[in-house]
């Protein structure tokens, strides 16, 4: 049983419980809408209206690596800087979202697949980024795949500055806003894995990627 089913069955035996049908009714799923919308928000810190500058600070602090570029037809070039920088080969895998990027002009070898073990780096965008925190939030879905920021070494994620929200919580609206219901996963992605389990020493790259970096994109 995949988590969607496993969620529903959850709830299903949950309203059959209250004695509900097992399937919201139209009435139901309004009521729940209106709520959501008429719910106050509880108070946010204020830091200003650059929210680019901002996610970029926090992005650092999380110990991102963050490059800024003009327009979209620069990333690829932007990539095959980082990896050179980094001794890493010019070779990933990446969402299918980010085929038309010209990555072979620029030398970079990506294949539009989820990755493999042997596979080094992965290349995603992201559903928006998260000014006050740093951090990215990818949504899954058929050429969206999860595994592309997880399994790799290197995540190098392409962050239009159109994408920057202030808060989680508009994050979260923009998802509703967008697509309704949330998909089968959804990361947040706050800097490198990290753990401090052995001696309390911080230790990248124990859980995941060990290297994130941002590439955001200032133009359409």
């Amino acid at each position: 049983m995949d988590t969607s089913a496993a969620r529903q069955a959850i709830l299903g035996r949950i309203r059959k419980a209250q004695g509900r049908p097992a399937q919201p009714a139209p009435a139901e799923r309004d009521a729940a809408a209106a709520y959501m919308a008429q719910h106050s928000a509880g108070p946010r810190p204020a830091f200003g209206s650059d929210l680019m500058l901002r996610f970029t600070e926090q992005a650092l602090r999380m110990s991102d690596t963050v490059e800024e570029v003009a327009v979209p037809g620069e990333v690829p070039t932007a990539v095959a800087r980082y990896l050179d920088a980094i001794g890493v080969a010019r070779k990933a895998i990446a969402w299918k979202t980010l085929e038309g990027m010209a990555w072979r002009e620029a030398g970079v070898d990506v294949e539009f697949r989820p990755p493999r073990n042997e596979d080094l780096t992965g290349i995603t965008g992201v559903f928006c980024a998260i000014a006050e925190t740093g951090t990215l939030m990818l949504l899954s879905g058929a050429d969206t795949y999860s595994s592309a920021s997880l399994l790799p070494e290197t995540h190098i994620a392409v962050v239009p500055v159109s994408r920057i929200v202030a808060s989680m919580e508009d994050a979260f609206a923009l998802a509703r806003a967008e697509h309704g219901a949330l998909p089968r996963a959804v990361n947040f992605i706050s800097g490198p894995s990290r753990t401090g389990d052995i001696e309390q020493t911080i230790v990248l790259g124990a859980h995941g990627p060990y290297r994130v970096h941002v590439v955001v994109v200032r133009g359409e």
